[in-house]
C-alpha cells in the first residue's frame, strides 16, 4: 500500500470534513435549501477576495473565468495590455488573442517579475487601452506580482485592472478592493482547498462599465446572467451542487482560521521550503518568490525524472516545469490543505531520489533545514 501525498500547485489536498460534504445526498438547484447555501458562499467569497463587491462562480476551471474576464470586457480590435511573466500570463495572451484583441505585450522572462515602471509606461505609449492583464502568483515560475503597486498604477487610467489570482487567493495576502483591483478570478482546486471544477470572478463599478460597452459574443459566459441570478441566490445554469455544498465547509473552515492567520501559516511553509532547497545545494528559481509554491533548478538532465521517481516510488507528487522550463526546475507547493509534516515528507522523500539519481547531497540536510525554519518561525 502507498499513501500518496499531494504537494502540487493544484488540486490540493482536500481536508476529510470539506470531503464529506461530497458523500451527502445530492440538492436540487432550484430549492430554497440550495438557495440558502449559495447565499453563504458568496458571502464567504467576498471575505476571501477581500471585496465588498459580488463574486459569482462559474462550473469550470480558473480558465473559465479568465475567459469570463476578456469575453465580458473587451471587443474585437480593443487594444488591451498584458503583463506576463509566465504560463499562465502567456494565457491571458492567448485568450485575448482568440476573441480578436488587439494585445500590447508588457512581458518579462520566466522567473521575473512583472515591475510597476513597466506598466505605467505601456499605458502613456498606449492610453487607449481597455484593459490591464496579469498575473498574481505566477506558479509556473513560483514567483509573485506587485499587484497593490500595479492597481495604483491602473487605477489612475481608463483601464480595468484584471488579475489572474487563481494560485494565490487564500495562500498569499491579496486584497482586491484595497489594492484597486477591478476584476480578480480563482478557482477551486487550490487555495480553496477543493476538487476542480469552480472557478469565481468578482468585478468592480468601473469593470461593469467595461462590460456594457463590450460587443463581444458570448452565451455561457455571459457575467450579466451571473448578475441577475446572483440576486435570487442563483446561478443561470446548473451548477456543480456538491462542490457548492462543499465549498460552503471549506469557506468556513476558512473564515474559523482566518485569512491573516492562514497567510502567516504559508509564509512560514515558504520560508521552510527556501531554506530546504537551499540546504540540498538546490538553487532557487524566480526573482521574487511567492508564498505558494517554491521553484528551484534541478540537477542538469534530471528534472523530469526527479517528479517521476517521487510520485511512482513514494506517492509524492510535485510539479516540474512548464514549456521551456520543462526538466529545468521543481517546484513544491504549500497551499490549500498542506501542512507541515507534509513539506517535511515531501522533502525526506527528495533526498532519497536525489541519492538514488546519483546527486551528490548530504542526507537529512534539507529536512533539517526545514525543520529549523518551521520551528524558529
Amino acid at each position: 500500500m502507498k499513501k500518496q501525498y499531494l504537494l502540487t500547485p493544484g488540486p490540493t489536498p482536500i481536508p476529510p470534513e470539506v470531503a464529506l460534504k461530497e458523500a451527502l445526498p445530492i440538492l436540487h438547484h432550484r430549492t430554497n435549501e440550495f438557495a440558502a447555501i449559495y447565499k453563504d458562499v458568496a458571502e464567504g467569497l467576498q471575505y476571501v477576495f477581500q471585496t465588498k463587491n459580488e463574486v459569482y462562480t462559474i462550473a469550470g476551471s480558473g480558465t473559465a473565468a479568465m475567459e469570463a474576464a476578456v469575453v465580458n470586457v473587451v471587443s474585437a480590435g480593443d487594444k488591451v495590455i498584458v503583463a506576463s511573466c509566465g504560463n499562465f500570463g502567456d494565457r491571458w495572451v492567448k485568450i485575448a488573442q482568440s476573441y480578436g484583441a488587439n494585445v500590447v505585450q508588457a512581458s518579462v522572462p520566466w522567473g521575473n517579475v512583472v515591475k510597476p515602471a513597466e506598466i505605467e509606461k505601456a499605458l502613456k505609449e498606449n492610453p487607449d487601452a481597455k484593459a490591464v492583464y496579469t498575473t498574481f502568483t505566477e506558479t509556473s515560475t513560483g514567483v509573485v506580482n506587485d499587484i497593490k503597486a500595479i492597481g495604483e498604477i491602473v487605477s489612475k487610467t481608463d483601464a480595468v485592472f484584471i488579475v489572474d489570482a487563481v494560485s494565490g487567493l487564500v495562500g498569499q495576502e491579496f486584497k482586491t478592493d484595497d489594492w484597486n483591483v477591478d476584476i480578480a478570478v480563482s478557482g477551486s482546486q487550490k487555495g480553496l482547498m477543493l476538487a476542480p471544477g469552480l472557478s469565481f470572478i468578482t468585478l468592480s463599478e468601473k469593470a461593469w462599465k467595461a462590460v456594457e460597452n463590450s460587443k463581444a459574443p458570448k452565451f455561457y459566459l455571459d457575467i450579466k446572467k451571473y448578475k441577475k441570478s446572483y440576486a435570487t441566490n442563483e446561478t443561470p445554469f446548473t451548477p456543480p451542487v456538491t462542490l457548492i455544498v462543499s465549498l460552503q465547509e471549506s469557506l468556513k473552515v476558512i473564515k474559523e482560521k482566518g485569512l491573516e492567520n492562514l497567510w502567516s501559516e504559508y509564509k512560514l511553509l515558504a520560508k521552510a521550503a527556501r531554506a530546504g532547497m537551499k540546504a540540498l545545494g538546490l538553487e532557487l528559481f524566480g526573482e521574487i518568490p511567492c508564498e505558494v509554491v517554491t521553484s528551484a533548478k534541478a540537477p542538469e538532465g534530471i528534472g523530469g525524472k526527479i517528479v517521476k521517481t517521487l510520485r511512482e516510488k513514494y506517492g509524492v507528487s510535485i510539479a516540474g516545469g512548464q514549456g521551456d522550463l520543462k526538466g529545468k526546475i521543481i517546484r513544491f507547493a504549500h497551499m490549500g490543505f498542506i501542512g507541515k509534516a507534509d513539506l517535511l515528507v515531501g522533502f525526506a522523500c527528495l533526498e532519497m531520489v536525489l541519492t538514488e539519481l546519483g546527486v551528490q547531497i548530504e542526507k537529512g540536510k534539507g529536512v533539517a533545514a526545514a525543520e529549523e525554519a518551521l520551528l524558529n518561525g
